[in-house]
């Protein structure tokens, strides 16, 4: 199983604290059945800076103390960017980091109140160059609860959208859970990842995400979900089935 987006890295953000609590991230991992792990730290969210060349050197160090303590898994270079009006200049700084080698795939975090209005604008421009934005965590984002549908001009774009496990089972409340299930079900999101920041907070939640999800809407969602992971780290084109928008009277609206 393959974890696209998990606060693992020692001490640089909100997640892992110290090395030893790494290791006990890793080690929960592990026993969810997860095999590969993208280390995103934040990066320009306004509050930690995590550029390119500090993950890989960290991301290095950290692969080094798993080998060490024989822990089957292998760790990638990745970040979580917030989205800002500087992103393309990050990018030709060579300051950001993608899910794949080819630099394809980045993972987008939007504010969670909002959209920016220049997100699409920024979005179009990334697709020009040939890179295509992952935004993550949607449910959670204030804008698509209020109407998940708000997602379905950006993947018409070309973008795609990465669910959260622990959104998926409840741990956010009712609310994000229910907007979780109907952006699975209308294949508004085409992957699950952790968002892990611990073990005892905010933990992964893969493994019952994934088992809910296969009750809910069969194991072939699953797989199609776990393919699309691959798809992310080897920077290969996804094949997923087509969007369907959300009835109103379905999400509660009016």
């Amino acid at each position: 199983m393959i974890d696209l987006h998990c606060h693992i890295l020692p001490g640089v953000d909100d997640g892992a604290e110290n090395l030893e609590a790494s290791i006990a991230m890793a080690e929960k991992s592990i026993s969810q059945g997860i095999t590969h792990i993208l280390c995103t730290p934040h990066h320009n969210n306004g509050k930690y800076r995590n550029p390119k060349s500090d993950v890989i050197s960290l991301v290095s160090f950290l692969q080094s103390e798993l080998d060490r303590r024989n822990l089957p898994l292998t760790v990638l270079e990745g970040q979580e960017v917030r989205i800002t009006g500087d992103l393309i200049e990050g990018i030709r700084r060579d300051e950001i980091l993608f899910t794949d080698l080819e630099d394809t795939y980045i993972l987008i975090e939007f504010p969670t109140m909002e959209v920016p209005t220049y997100a699409e604008r920024t979005f179009f421009e990334l697709k020009s160059l040939g890179m295509t934005p992952v935004i993550v965590h949607p449910e959670r984002n204030a804008h698509f609860r209020k109407d998940p549908n708000h997602l379905i001009p950006f993947l018409e774009m070309g973008c795609l959208a990465q669910l959260t496990a622990p959104s998926y089972v409840g741990i956010f409340g009712k609310d994000i859970q229910k907007t979780a299930k109907l952006m699975v079900e209308h294949n508004l999101v085409q992957m699950m990842a952790s968002d892990a920041h611990g073990v005892k907070k905010r933990t992964f939640y893969m493994r019952e995400a994934y088992d809910q999800i296969a009750k809910d809407f069969g194991q072939h969602k699953v797989t199609k979900m776990k393919d699309v992971a691959k798809d992310l780290i080897n920077g290969d084109q996804i094949d997923y089935p087509e969007y369907i928008e959300v009835k109103k009277k379905k999400f509660g609206l009016f």
